[in-house]
């Protein structure tokens, strides 16, 4: 068994860290989850997609880092407290939550139907919630705990790409991210979240032709994409302990898009 209080090199700010990222067999996730394995911490990865989630776990092990895979519909409250009960009995403690999780749907309003608007509510919102909710009475307990969400420029303004579902959930985690932070911060339980740009990701990829995203993009004041890495770089600064008079706060990482 993985204990955590196993010091490991000194240069690597998450040793013996427990940290549970959802989302993580792809993307974003994959990117928080290498990178946090890499500076010490056993990750949980989080993923539905069993498959993909296990070879995310492989990965990481196969590079010398700890990690595990579980599989789990965070946007169902059985699954997380299921979630968070078997982490916490594997390795009896949770350090930092990265709420990672989320779908991109590109449907105009006038086509949305409700069960598309409830599954991008769902996972991009509502598994925050659910997640974080979770996590806080160990978090309190231990009086300790860092979460970061993954919102979006679409929070603070309208998305590129996605619905206005997906605007709207994006701004609820802007929203989440403030209360919850208000309210955890009595148990020194520190919440904050970060608002990525258009990012090379498979999901982006999936959702508008190449010559369009190279429009898109020509157009930013750095114009490229930004890579899943430099935003595991800013949610591991913000789980360290170099950033612990931080919190309710939204960091941009777009680019510059929001200026134009």
């Amino acid at each position: 068994m993985y204990k955590a209080e196993e010091q490991g090199c000194p240069a690597k700010e998450l040793a013996g860290k427990v940290a549970i990222v959802t989302g993580a067999a792809q993307g974003i996730g994959r990117a928080i989850a290498t990178l946090f394995a890499e500076k010490g911490a056993l990750v949980v990865v989080n993923d539905i997609a069993e498959t993909k989630a296990l070879e995310t776990a492989a990965a990481i092990q196969h590079g010398g880092g700890k990690a595990t895979a579980a599989t789990a519909d965070v946007t169902d409250s059985r699954f997380v407290s299921e979630l968070v009960f078997s982490t916490l009995a594997q390795f009896s403690r949770i350090d930092v939550l990265i709420n990672n999780a989320g779908v991109l749907r590109s449907t105009r309003l006038p086509n949305i139907s409700e069960q598309e608007w409830d599954l991008v509510l769902d996972a991009n919102l509502k598994s925050t919630f659910l997640c974080s909710q979770a996590v806080l009475p160990h978090f309190a307990d231990r009086r300790a705990g860092v979460i970061v969400n993954m919102a979006s420029t679409a929070g603070k303004s309208v998305s590129t790409l996605g619905g206005v579902h997906y605007t709207a959930a994006k701004a609820g985690v802007l929203g989440l991210t403030r209360a919850f932070a208000k309210e955890a911060a009595k148990y020194n339980v520190r919440v904050n979240a970060v608002c990525p740009g258009l990012v090379n990701t498979e999901m982006v990829q999936c959702n508008i032709q190449p010559q369009q995203l190279t429009s898109i993009v020509s157009g930013f004041p750095i114009s490229r994409l930004c890579e899943p890495q430099e935003v595991a770089q800013l949610v591991l600064f913000l789980v360290s302990d170099n950033s612990q008079y931080i919190t309710g706060a939204a960091f941009d990482i777009n680019g510059g898009d929001l200026m134009i």
